[in-house]
């Protein structure tokens, strides 16, 4: 086996190892967002805050 065969062989387990990783970071990702969404943390409940903010301003200042 040549130098550049060793070379070759290298680079395929780093881009193996590499779409693995990848593989598991989209899965812990997709995993916090439906554990967040069965919370309840979402943007929805941001959103729901900013509504309550926006709706105490305009009570404050439509006296």
């Amino acid at each position: 086996m040549g130098i550049a065969d060793q070379f070759k062989d290298k680079a395929q387990e780093l881009a193996d190892q590499a779409k693995q990783k990848s593989d598991k970071g989209k899965d812990a990702a997709g995993d916090r967002a439906k554990d967040a969404g069965d919370r309840g943390d979402g943007k929805a409940g941001l959103r729901d805050r900013a509504d309550d903010a926006a709706d105490q301003a305009r009570e404050r200042f439509d006296r």
